[in-house]
């Protein structure tokens, strides 16, 4: 029996910043005191709040340290572990009133989140098959292998409204519903944990903070549509992801949870990791059990569905990982536990990865239904520096924007689809007054330019020509005509393309075409970048009022483009100037503006 316990995120944001050499010296220190047999440390998965990392928590207090450094370790072993006396510097500042210490969940972060999918991460020890247990671990797979029929357990799934979490929305309960329906001598589960967005993270998370939570989900998907063989498609890019699986996947066949006969039921069920090929276009459904069959990952016409004809040409269930990890919590309190979180058409909860020009970046999950300005300026802590919030891109290349206008919009499919975005697998990425809309919608059309896996002539050359119109407008070399243009192949693009894809990579252009048609304008018509980001479109200028006459500017100007005397305003000369801002960033006092 430990007296006290220290949680340190292991996810890969605090591994990155040195959280294993942390752990190391927390269990170096704690043996040099002799408290080894009185305090744990467990490396957890994440905790969310990504943007303070590294992150440990001490129990039984709940103390919150953040942004913890490798030499902070003997101060918290020597005044906390030992002396009982919280280290008040590290404590995260939302957490110390002068009253008291507050715990994790009642920060602001925290707060309006509710936890169904991440309800273990940043909990328990994912490498420990125990700790899972002990946390209900396996519960739903036992109640429906002993209790429920699997037409019972698809009711169950269709009864909670959970909808497919991988962007579509496709009801889940349905989909299992129609691999159940056709009778086959084999029949597969897929998991889709190609998470290829950019910014995008989810998926990842749960694997390494929960990976057991997915080989129970995986399990009773078997059991309830009739299949015996399940394959993990995961990104080779996640080393830890793929680690932490395979562990948990051993550790469930060693105790009967994974196999033959499992829970003495009679039903069997296998469980394989293959790794990912590295291409965005493997995250469709068709293209992923393709690579997973040995060949180039490439879609494949619809119909045949995968129900009917997928993986090895059986009837295959296909879901992503974050729409398995809501399936143990559902069988265990039920379908409408799971359907009273939520809207009418949007049951449950969503996570999200928050990241861009947000304070607290990192991992939420909230119920649908959360209005967008509660996620950034409640959750997410609000824009840095004061900013204005702009817009706030939603399903990474394939989504679309939503603008400060519709700042009150609740977060759920329906409405997302009414303004033209989607909600994709959960990216959010909020942009403030200085990010240019065109030159978002360039980037994301960048992604999908080089991750076009060439198939379709839509897809593959249609893509590159709105790549090419997007340069002539952020060069200053576009009409009017040329935005019409723009959006015709827009929607031709959409209607042709054979997977989703081509069908999606044009929804950041239309979105922002939208809703920020005036910034298209001004980059067509007064040739200026309105935030001025567009290189070709900016200019460089002197404020005479500010410029003391210091001449660095004129010293570090790599082309000679400015002059003036000493203690006199200086100059810019536009046609020399090559915008590389070497100026501005050496100008003591911000008198050179670019705009």
């Amino acid at each position: 029996m430990y007296r006290s316990h220290v949680l340190v995120c292991g996810g890969t944001g605090c591994t990155s910043s040195n959280s294993q050499k942390i752990i190391e010296a927390m269990e170096a220190e704690i043996k040099a005191k002799g408290l080894e047999n009185e305090v744990q440390v467990i490396r957890t998965g994440c905790f969310g709040l990504c943007a303070l990392g590294p992150i440990m928590i001490v129990y039984p207090e709940g103390c919150f340290y953040s942004e913890v450094k490798v030499e902070d370790v003997p101060e918290i072993v020597e005044e906390h572990l030992l002396k009982g006396r919280m280290v008040k510097r590290l404590l995260y500042s939302e957490t110390v009133t002068p009253t008291e210490v507050k715990g994790l969940h009642d920060t602001a972060f925290y707060k309006k989140q509710k936890r169904v999918a991440l309800a273990n991460c940043g909990v328990i020890n994912p490498e420990d098959i125990n700790e899972y247990i002990a946390y209900d671990g396996y519960q739903a797979l036992a109640k429906c292998l002993t209790q429920l029929t699997p037409e019972q357990v698809v009711q169950i799934v269709k009864d909670s409204g959970l909808r497919g979490r991988g962007g579509g929305g496709f009801p889940t309960g349905l989909k299992w519903s129609f691999t159940a329906a056709n009778q086959a001598d084999q029949k597969y589960v897929v998991c889709n944990a190609d998470e290829g967005d950019p910014g995008a993270f989810m998926d990842r998370s749960v694997l390494e903070g929960d990976p057991h939570c997915l080989i129970e989900a995986m399990t009773i998907c078997g059991y309830a549509t009739g299949a015996t063989e399940g394959y993990v498609y995961v990104r080779a890019e996640y080393p830890i992801a793929v680690a932490r699986l395979q562990i948990a996947i051993n550790q469930a066949k060693e105790i009967g949870l994974l196999g033959k006969d499992i829970f003495g039921s009679g039903f069997d069920f296998d469980l394989h990791i293959k790794l990912g090929a590295g291409a965005f276009v493997c995250g469709e459904e068709t293209a992923l059990m393709t690579s997973i069959e040995g060949n180039r990952g490439e879609p494949r016409p619809r119909p045949p569905y995968p129900a009917v004809k997928g993986l090895f040409g059986k009837p295959t269930t296909e879901n992503n990982v974050e729409t398995f990890a809501n399936i143990p919590a559902i069988i265990r309190n039920g379908g409408e536990w799971f359907a009273s979180m939520g809207t009418e058409k949007s049951k449950g909860t969503k996570v999200f990865a928050l990241g861009g020009k947000i304070a607290n970046t990192g991992l939420v999950e909230i119920p649908m239904g959360t209005t967008l300005r509660d996620i950034i300026y409640e959750i997410g802590g609000g824009i840095p520096g004061g900013k204005k919030f702009k817009a706030a891109q939603t399903g990474g290349p394939s989504g679309g924007c939503i603008p400060a206008s519709l700042i009150d919009t609740p977060i759920d499919y329906d409405n997302l689809t009414a303004i033209g975005c989607m909600m994709g697998s959960g990216g959010l990425i909020v942009m403030d007054e200085d990010n240019c809309m065109v030159d978002i919608a360039k980037f994301f059309l960048d992604f999908t330019v080089d991750e076009s896996c060439g198939k379709c002539t839509p897809c593959r050359v249609g893509t590159k020509r709105l790549r090419e119109m997007l340069d002539k407008i952020t060069d200053g070399k576009a009409t009017l005509e040329d935005l019409d243009k723009l959006e015709e192949l827009c929607h031709y693009i959409k209607d042709n393309s054979l997977c989703g894809l081509g069908q999606t990579a044009p929804n950041p252009v239309l979105a922002t075409l939208k809703f920020f048609r005036d910034e298209y304008v001004a980059h067509v018509v007064d040739k200026k970048c309105p935030a001025g980001v567009c290189k070709n479109l900016t200019k460089f200028s002197i404020e005479a009022d500010l410029c003391k006459g210091c001449t660095l500017c004129a010293k570090k100007c790599p082309v000679g483009a400015i002059s003036g005397t000493v203690k006199q305003p200086h100059t810019i000369d536009t046609e020399k100037c090559i915008k590389c801002g070497v100026c501005m960033d050496s100008c003591k006092f911000k008198a050179i503006i670019k705009k």
